[in-house]
């Protein structure tokens, strides 16, 4: 009897690992990847905002520059 609870236990756990590997890990994959989508397209705005902003710093700057 000892030896059938062992044999059904290993083939749970092997039924267990094929469930992750092949069910769940894509799923975590897609979910990482969407998140470092979302923290890159944060990060290029910032960038975008940050160039925009300084532009029209420096245009500010020009323009005071020469009604002094």
């Amino acid at each position: 009897m000892k030896n059938g609870k062992d044999a059904l236990r290993i083939i749970g756990m092997i039924l267990l690992v094929l469930f992750v590997f092949f069910v769940v890990l894509p799923v975590a994959l897609k979910l990482v990847g969407i998140t470092l989508g979302i923290i890159v397209g944060f990060a290029v705005l910032l960038i975008k905002v940050a160039v925009t902003l300084a532009i029209g710093y420096l245009i500010l700057v020009g323009i005071r520059a020469l009604l002094r």
